[in-house]
């Protein structure tokens, strides 16, 4: 890799090593791989191979942050690679039986499938993948190009000057708790380059400051989030019936009062995948996505299947659901967003990995434009936008422009309007609807019915059991990457209006409440459980929690058994 390498001093009076390249990408998923590879390929048959280009992520190796079994259609990887099959991009198997489940408390349920399943639930044609594989072998393909990727690398801060991104820089290690430097001490790179690409996933840290100082989000509506919780189970011989087939559910244990179902995806003849997504925006101070999970598997439509297997793995995510009008401005002054930093999520039939390949590919050919003018300003880079609105990507993003924000006055109303959406190609019953933030929508403790299971240690398992399954793992001496704004807060306010609501919607126990209630130091916070979810970032009514990143390699490992 060409590259020039210099020392600068910064504030603090730590020299830090300088690295330029001519792009870089924040981030090693579906997207950024994406852009990677269709960028070196457009380069090279421009003349441009002598462009560097560089793709960091903050897992230890490239997928432990990506967790297995997905559905996705394959029109964007079939873009990226058309011939895709012959080159062995990873498929698990092809769907081969889909259908809707809507689940009682009682413990029945009404199954729709054939011509009963909803058209977005409808699945022939897409594939069940492990996106660990799939980013992996993505990660391969550009490798194999001439693309350096560098994973156990943190970008902890956006640099700048004025209007301009000029890169970021690296997260410091072998910093104690303290805030003292350890032996082991290593100072972050300042990596610049003449466009940034920002690939980090829901809520990503550096995306989410470029959003707000560069007001990105202007005359959008406000994103809307889910949270995921999401188990691989091994359950033997009695997985092959279920292999290629793809369930999704609706009714308990969510009801009619928010928005979220569950899914079932028969990922091989030995094992199956179980998730639970709720939207944040749901108004009970107690919502606690993770209990909802497990009471989604005590339901004896899930329950039978789960008897006698044994969990595998065990994560969590958050998920864009704001659609087409929630979509930031993707493209700036040296920078581009992608994948689900930018929005690219389907929220109606919850699919996100071929929009992601696609912003991957659009943002490349944009990025190459630039390069080759030799400018990397807004206005050159504008033409990432006007690539997406001619894409099949708007095209299907904006057939579903209300689909989420119709769902805000209950699950009743949602799905009377879903059907109009239907017939008026997107629309609905309102022209555009508004939406809201998240953190907006709680309300007082006094109003909470929300009550938790009980749990067992073989298929309702709590948190920290299921934590374990993540592999989450951080460098305990280190300062806390999760940050109470103001602790005064939590003491003075939260406990009394929302009743501390952190230790609930965390999926990951890492927010707990002392026995007595909370001390004068605040939130107890076991930060070296975080999966990395971002849900604390999100869903908080104070907006008194900010995620940032923490050293390289620390996390969840989703490794494929």
């Amino acid at each position: 890799m060409t590259e020039s390498t210099e020392y600068c001093l910064n504030v603090r009076g730590i020299e830090r090593e300088e690295l330029e390249v001519d792009v870089l990408l924040v981030g090693a998923g579906p997207a950024n791989l994406s852009c990677a590879i269709h960028l070196q390929r457009l380069l090279a048959e421009r003349g441009l191979d002598d462009k560097t280009i560089l793709v960091l992520d903050k897992a230890e190796e490239i997928g432990h942050h990506t967790m297995s079994g997905a559905v996705m259609k394959t029109k964007g990887i079939a873009e990226l690679y058309p011939d895709w099959k012959e080159r062995g991009f990873p498929v698990e198997t092809e769907v081969t039986y889909d259908a809707m489940a809507w689940l009682r408390a009682n413990g029945k349920h009404t199954r729709f499938d054939g011509m009963l399943t909803p058209p977005q639930m409808k699945n022939h044609g897409n594939v069940i993948i492990s996106l660990n594989k799939a980013v992996r072998w993505l990660a391969e393909q550009a490798e194999a190009a001439g693309v350096e990727i560098y994973p156990g690398f943190s970008a902890a801060k956006v640099l700048t000057d004025g209007e301009r991104v000029l890169g970021v820089q690296t997260r410091d290690s072998g910093v104690a708790k303290d805030g003292s430097q350890k032996p082991t001490f290593e100072p972050g790179m300042n990596i610049k380059a003449a466009v940034t690409v920002f690939g980090e996933g829901p809520r990503g840290h550096l995306t989410k400051s470029l959003i707000r100082d560069f007001k990105l989000d202007a005359g959008k509506n406000p994103q809307t989030y889910g949270t995921g919780i999401k188990e691989i189970w091994d359950i033997g011989e009695s997985a092959k019936e279920l292999f290629g087939s793809v369930f999704h559910t609706g009714g308990y244990p969510l009801g009619l009062d928010g928005y979220g179902g569950g899914w079932i995806y028969g990922i091989s003849t030995t094992q199956i995948s179980l998730g639970y997504v709720v939207g944040l925006d749901h108004h009970d101070a107690k919502l606690d996505p993770h209990a909802l999970f497990v009471q989604f598997k005590q339901h004896p439509f899930v329950a039978d299947l789960i008897a006698g297997g044994q969990v595998v793995r065990y994560g969590a995510k958050t998920v864009p659901e704001g659609g087409y009008f929630a979509m930031p401005k993707s493209y700036g002054s040296g920078f581009c967003l992608v994948g689900d930093s930018a929005g690219f999520m389907n929220a109606s039939c919850l699919k996100g990995v071929h929009l992601a390949i696609k912003s991957g590919i659009l943002a490349a050919e944009a990025i190459a434009d630039a390069l080759q003018a030799g400018d990397t300003s807004s206005k050159q880079l504008a033409r990432y936008e006007e690539l997406f609105e001619a894409s099949w990507a708007r095209e299907e993003l904006y057939g579903v422009r209300n689909w989420r924000q119709a769902f805000d006055g209950g699950m009743m109303a949602g799905m009377l309007d879903a059907g109009v959406q239907m017939v008026t190609k997107g629309r609905g019953l309102v022209k555009r609807r508004k939406g809201h933030a998240d953190h907006a929508t709680t309300r007082q403790v006094s109003e909470s019915r929300f009550e938790k299971p009980k749990f067992n240690d073989s298929t309702s398992m709590d948190k920290l059991t299921d934590v374990y399954h993540s592999g989450a793992i951080h460098e305990e001496d280190q300062p806390s990457h999760l940050l109470i704004t103001d602790p005064a807060i939590c003491i003075e306010r939260c406990t009394q209006e929302y009743g501390n609501p952190c230790q609930h919607f965390c999926p990951a126990a890492v927010y707990e409440i002392p026995e007595g209630g909370i001390a004068s130091d605040g939130v107890m916070i076991n930060f070296s459980n975080c999966v990395h979810c971002k849900t604390c970032d999100i869903a908080d009514p104070y907006e008194n929690i900010e995620w940032v990143v923490p050293e390289g390699g620390g996390g969840p490992k989703y490794i494929d058994m």
